[in-house]
């Protein structure tokens, strides 16, 4: 039996996890798919939000706030991208200017510092802005952040510290009785006496095995551009127009690879495992952003994604025990500013609804810092040189593209966080996320998975289960 069981692999889960491993408890996560943070915690703005929009008082304001300070400790102890580069909310109109009066208000009761602009200083800052903005709201603590990395980077941690990951297990049941719960899986059956529902778009069918619940989840679909890395100036902080009802609207930013990011859509869809992207959506986005920086270069686009938000029936998280039984904590309707919110998300649940449950001692040897990833690329010649003299790996050059090292993709696949697939190879290293999109490197890197994972090539997967890329052996 452990003591703790989550269901969800997501950046909540994640959290989760690495707060718990800090005590002596026994901690499984079971996550349906191939790898972790591969729904939402991979598809999405990539933005740690200053926190100036939540409602006052929400709870989406209470942990954005304090999420956005926590970063910059957590990705240094995970080694994880993040820069806290602030983004500017645009004004267009006279209306729009005493929109932003309102949200420096809101800002203030949240906590966030919030500094208003005029056309002159906005123009200054950003350059390629329309010349029809009339204004802006800036906040310096917003950032940008690499998601993938910061997901499997921090289960890497919780792994080192204790916690067991089951990966492409999906829960079909859940039953409690007197002194635990049985969790039953498509594989295996467990039990625990506490159980942690982070499953994303799915949280709502998770409660629902444990109790009646009063709330529901529905699936938002958001589109984007990915454009190449051209060059830096295009634009210096996150761009959004003003906040709606469907979210905070169309983004223009850079990303920590110095790609840029265009985007999201906002549409609601019954199709909770619906990526796919359509021309008329992607128009409307990319006429939107040319709203705001009319000189985006399009024909810089690399490829386009989608992801699916778990858009809560209340407006806020819901974050809390069960009603039924306090050993049953949801974890659910994590949507925009969740990213931003889960650092302090896995803290509280963990302080605050778990150990009053076990008042567990703490683990001495928790260590909350990953060994350091090797990065060649931010050395200087001289470094990389004697990297190479010591290393002859790193100097095998595997994507073309993002100059990714043989190195660098076998030092991911030595890790305790398991690499099955070659998606989960691009999502740790960016091998493939390039202008070739893989069409260079992807062979190798299957070859790569197929050598450290000891099975055939024949058995290795794009992304799920069922993605085989290689169908036979040639004659």
């Amino acid at each position: 039996m452990y003591d703790v069981i989550v269901i969800g692999a997501g950046v909540s889960g994640a959290f989760v996890c690495r707060n718990l491993s800090r005590y002596n408890l026994s901690i499984l996560c079971i996550e349906s798919k191939n790898d972790v943070g591969d729904v939402t915690s991979m598809a999405n703005s990539a933005i740690v939000h200053s926190g100036y929009d939540p409602k006052p008082g929400s709870l989406k304001a209470k942990f954005n706030v304090k999420g956005n300070a926590m970063y910059p400790q957590i990705c240094k102890e995970l080694d994880v991208s993040f820069k806290q580069v602030g983004s500017m909310t645009l004004a267009f109109s006279k209306e729009n200017v005493e929109t932003l009066k309102q949200l420096k208000e809101r800002a203030k009761e949240n906590g966030v510092e919030a500094i208003l602009l005029n056309k002159e200083e906005t123009l200054k800052l950003e350059k390629n802005v329309s010349t029809n903005v009339m204004g802006s709201l800036l906040c310096k603590s917003a950032g940008i952040i690499n998601p993938f990395t910061l997901v499997a980077h921090c289960f890497e941690n919780a792994i080192d510290n204790g916690v067991k990951l089951q990966l492409n297990e999906t829960v079909i049941d859940i039953k409690s009785n007197t002194d635990c719960f049985i969790i039953k899986t498509n594989k295996n059956e467990y039990k625990a006496k506490v159980v942690i529902n982070c499953a994303g778009l799915y949280a709502d069918k998770i409660a629902s095995m444990v109790e009646d619940i009063s709330w529901s989840i529905k699936p938002r679909k958001g589109e984007y551009f990915v454009l190449d890395h051209f060059g830096a100036g295009l634009v210096n902080h996150v761009l959004f127009p003003l906040p709606s009802e469907k979210g905070k609207g169309v983004l223009v930013t850079m990303t920590t690879s110095s790609n840029y990011l265009v985007g999201p859509s906002s549409e609601f869809n019954e199709d909770k495992e619906d990526t796919s992207t359509d021309a008329l959506t992607l128009l409307d986005v990319k006429n939107n952003a040319l709203k705001m920086v009319p000189n985006i270069p399009f024909f810089e686009q690399i490829r386009t994604f989608s992801g699916v938000r778990a858009t809560p029936s209340t407006h806020d998280f819901i974050i809390g025990p069960s009603l039924k039984n306090t050993h049953f904590i949801n974890v659910a309707g994590i949507e925009s500013p969740g990213l931003a919110s889960s650092p302090a998300i896995g803290e509280y649940v963990v302080e605050e609804l778990v150990l009053p449950l076990f008042h567990p001692s703490k683990n001495v040897s928790f260590n909350p810092r990953i060994k350091p990833y090797i990065k060649p690329n931010a050395l200087s010649i001289k470094e990389r040189n004697d990297l190479i003299a010591k290393n002859s790996d790193y100097g095998q050059i595997i994507c073309n593209c993002e100059k990714i090292s043989l190195g660098e993709i076998k030092d991911v696949l030595s890790r305790s966080l398991p690499c099955l697939s070659v998606k989960a190879i691009k999502k740790r290293t960016r091998a493939g996320f390039g202008k070739c999109q893989g069409g260079f490197c992807q062979p190798m890197v299957l070859f790569l998975l197929s050598k450290y994972n000891k099975i055939s090539p024949l058995d290795v997967v794009y992304d799920g289960l069922n993605s085989n890329i290689l169908k036979q052996e040639s004659k």
